[in-house]
């Protein structure tokens, strides 16, 4: 409407000065000079005006696309005091400028209301320029993943985890892969899908980043427990009868030694090859019995306890053997009344098995030392620490200690931490490991 107002004041104006030009070319032709005295002021006073209008018009148009250019679409254009010419034109702006809030404030509402959805998932996502590498956004779930405030380029990040940074790179639109995301002392598995998307000539790679640790842990777990039951059940069912057999034998060997000839002593060999095969058949059934002992746990009794609580039992128990071995045991507890839900018993015999293991792993420094921490980490989750200044791990057997049967001691049988882990993942919880070799080991308990 505006715009129609303006457009017939302009023509107006042409029309008007195209009869005072009509008029004037009349009179010259009838050379009526006297005239043309008059018509000649009336033609520059039309030039002038029709000129200055243009000209209003004109900065008016300016501020309107400087406002559009910077977008301001706050400013605002006086009607009431603007002259009558461009007061439709200023009110059109003003229509204009309106519509453009209004977008912009339903874009903003809208790019504001994904923020804080993409905020509250649990799933990192990370977008960046394929050609120049360059990070666009990335959300705070993926920068705790990471523990990566910032990032400028994926190439960036290569150089705190490039194996992941490679692995990034090399996914293409479409697909998902498994890989392995790299802390300072720790790993965890990440499950990586890939999208892209083309916006103004350039190419944009979408990354979605999800923590699959956990669930691969208990999918392992259950594979785990069913072959020790399939292989224990088989092992105990095959090796019972030739253990009783073996008795047997041996007790009617020894029935009928006072009738054999035993001048080669034929029967002495006997008797100890069936005492043998006795022996081992004892240590295969028990060796059985021992890694049954990963499936018998199945529920745990779940009650609020102290952590200091935990501690100060746990002290006790190890005390002797402690001063025996002159390792320090330092627990540090800034709030008292930390309070975390477990099965006492079975916290308690986690717990053990990794002090044990830790006096073993400090038994050949010269200041052995063990410290036992418990705080409530950033993700909000109750940690118990239990850390040595031992030799701690390879990098190369890092990965592998949690596998039941897996165990660097020459006399280990590997059924500690697994069932460590079952029992933290009986409590909902997970259980990791950071450790340097030559520097010490540190085992975090989250619940």
């Amino acid at each position: 409407m505006a715009s129609k107002k303006f457009e017939w004041r302009i023509l107006l104006r042409v029309l008007l000065l195209f009869a005072t030009l009509s008029i004037t070319s009349f009179l010259l032709v009838k050379e009526w000079y006297i005239y043309l005295l008059l018509a000649f002021p009336v033609i520059i006073y039309q030039v002038v005006e029709f000129y200055g209008f243009q000209r209003k018009a004109h900065n008016e148009l300016e501020q309107f696309v400087e406002s559009v250019h910077y977008r301001d679409f706050s400013r605002y254009f006086d009607v009431k005091h603007a002259p009558v010419d461009i007061q439709s034109l200023r009110k059109g702006f003003n229509e204009i400028n309106t519509t453009f809030k209004i977008i912009s404030k339903e874009k903003e509402t809208q790019y504001q209301y994904l923020q804080k959805i993409l905020e509250l998932v649990d799933t990192g996502i990370l977008s960046y320029e394929e050609k120049s590498a360059e990070i666009v956004w990335m959300n705070e779930p993926l920068k705790k993943m990471l523990q990566l405030p910032y990032l400028k380029t994926i190439y960036s990040l290569g150089k705190r985890d490039e194996p992941l940074a490679n692995e990034i790179i090399a996914l293409k639109p479409g697909e998902s892969k498994i890989a392995t995301a790299h802390l300072e002392r720790a790993s965890f598995k990440i499950l990586l899908s890939a999208t892209a998307f083309q916006t103004d000539g350039k190419l944009y790679k979408l990354i979605a980043f999800q923590n699959v640790n956990e669930a691969l842990d208990e999918t392992e777990s259950k594979a785990w427990q069913k072959l020790l039951s399939v292989l224990t059940h088989e092992i105990m069912n095959s090796v019972a009868p030739i253990s009783s057999l073996a008795e047997t034998l041996k007790s009617r060997l020894q029935q009928s030694v006072g009738v054999l000839n035993n001048d080669s002593g034929s029967v002495d060999d006997l008797e100890i090859g069936i005492e043998t095969i006795k022996r081992r058949s004892e240590g295969l059934l028990k060796f059985a019995e021992t890694y049954r002992n990963l499936n018998r746990i199945t529920k745990p009794n779940l009650r609020k306890v102290y952590v200091r609580d935990i501690f100060e039992s746990l002290l006790q128990l190890m005390q002797p053997t402690l001063e025996q071995k002159n390792i320090e045991l330092e627990t540090i507890l800034k709030d008292t009344d930390l309070v975390i839900e477990a099965d006492t018993s079975l916290l308690e015999q986690m717990l053990i098995n990794l002090v044990v293991n830790a006096i073993e792993a400090v038994k050949e420094k010269p200041n052995p030392r063990i410290v036992l921490t418990g705080y409530i980490a950033n993700n909000r989750k109750t940690v118990i620490k239990v850390a040595d200044n031992g030799n701690g791990i390879s990098a190369e057997i890092l990965d592998k200690i949690f596998i039941p049967f897996f165990s660097t001691k020459k006399n280990g049988s590997g059924i500690g931490l697994s069932l460590c882990k079952q029992i933290m993942m009986l409590h909902k919880g997970n259980i990791q490991v950071q450790s340097i070799e030559g520097e010490g080991t540190a085992f975090l308990l989250q619940f």
